[in-house]
This record gives C-alpha cells, structure tokens and sequence, in this order.
C-alpha cells in the first residue's frame, strides 16, 4: 500500500486535456520523511513505515518523542504517521513525495471533519422537526419522546439526541487523483476532503480500485473506448444533409 501525510490547502476547479472541468482539493503532499522502518523478521514483528511531515522546532517536541527521532537519525517533524505493508523500498532518512502517485490513480483520503458544536437533532440528525401551524407551540425544533413508561424505564442505547457534531474521522473512498505536481508538492483530488483548510490529511492508495488491480484496468479501458468512438456518433434530432444535385435533375 501506498501512502502519503499531507495537508489540505483548498479548492479549485481545473480543465483536463479533454476539456472537462473537475472540482479539485489541492493537496500538499510532501516531502514525506522516512523515519524508521520496521520489518517482521526485526524485533518489532510486522512491516510498516514510519513517515513525517512539516518541521517542528525541537523544545515544542516532549523528550520520549525527540529521543525516538534522534534514535532514528530523523529531524523534529510536526506529524507522524505509520503505513502497514509499505510497497516502495525505502530507508530511514529517504523522502517520498506526491510522485508515487500518477493521473488517473484512485486514492482514499482520511480527514477529520469540520467541527460543528453542540447541534440540536435538525441539524445533527436530520429531523424534520414539529409542526409550525394547528396548534402546535413551542415544538418546531424538539426531538420529541425519547423513552417509554415504567418498562424499560430508561433511554435506549444509541437514541438519537441533541449533542457534539464533528471533529470525527472520515474516510472518503475511491478519489481520482487529477493532477500530479511534483514540483510544488501538491496532488490535486477529484471531489470532496474532510476537514477545513490547513487540516491534516492521509492520502492512501485505495483499496477498492488499487493499482494494477482489474477494476481500474477496466475503468480506463473504458474512458479509452468512449474517447475514441465519441466524435463518431452522430447526435439525435440532427438536421438531414441535402439531396445530392444529380437526383434533384433526374426528379
């Protein structure tokens, strides 16, 4: 599995070399820095790959974490992040950027979303509310009965109520990445990415639609095959061409 940490910049729309307009989330993705690896024959019993991401000043980092880097021959890095099964070989002290990746790949993004407050049912839930008219006062936005008589006497687990909403982990699967900027670091991704700008996110190979796999060979097959037969198609309702000079002479 490939995997990036990066952090989410923004939105804007871009034009592919067909022409179409896709919405994007513009992404800083790297540099990501190796930190350890760790491998199932060493001591630590399974493969993984620790990165970092963003520099951090050392007497903003507690002395466990700072050791644990200096260890590793690592430099202070704001964010840490372990991948399993790692698919690129890489050492300690290597640099992994938005380059692993390549238009037309699929991607998982992993973000924490926006946080909201505390939220009433309507907005929380998506309750419809009470009546405004027939007598109804005081109801419009209530979540109405939570529990029932002596039996059971109390509130069922998991009853929708008023609460905290947001600032919880979201993945969004099978993300098109539109545009790779090696260069400036940055993965432009088709669609939506939880949590506000500035926000911290992964960036992960997606499982569903992974490199090589048949489903995104068939997902290409078919862009290349409705690419090339598109300009023959002749569009419905279309005028009909003129009669031919020679058959308007022999009428």
């Amino acid at each position: 599995m490939l995997a990036l940490i990066g952090k989410k910049l923004g939105q804007t729309r871009v034009y592919d070399a067909q022409g179409t307009a896709h919405s994007v989330t513009i992404v800083l993705a790297g540099p990501n820095r190796v930190l350890q690896v760790k491998t199932q024959a060493g001591k630590d019993g399974y493969n993984a790959v620790q990165m970092g991401f963003g520099e951090q000043k050392e007497q903003r980092m507690t002395k466990a974490l700072l050791g644990h880097l200096k260890k590793q021959n690592g430099v202070p890095v704001k964010r840490i992040q372990e991948f399993r099964n790692f698919t690129k070989d890489v050492k300690p002290g290597d640099t992994v950027g938005p380059a692993i990746f390549s238009v037309g790949d699929f991607v998982d993004a992993i973000g924490i979303t926006k946080g909201r407050g505390f939220e009433g049912v309507m907005k929380r839930h998506n309750f419809r509310g009470g009546d405004a008219s027939h007598g109804a006062k005081g109801f419009r936005r209530r979540p109405g009965s939570i529990g029932q008589r002596l039996f059971p006497g109390t509130v069922m687990r998991g009853m929708r109520m008023p609460g905290h909403m947001g600032r919880v982990q979201r993945t969004i699967q099978n993300l098109e990445i539109i545009q790779v900027r090696e260069a400036d670091n940055l993965l432009l991704v088709k669609g939506a990415i939880p949590g506000a700008n500035g926000d911290y996110v992964v960036i992960r190979e997606a499982k569903k639609i992974s490199k090589g796999s048949a489903r995104l060979k068939q997902i290409h097959d078919a862009r290349k095959k409705a690419a090339a037969g598109g300009g023959g198609e002749k569009k419905k309702g279309a005028a009909k061409p003129a009669a031919a000079p020679a058959a308007a002479a022999k009428k």
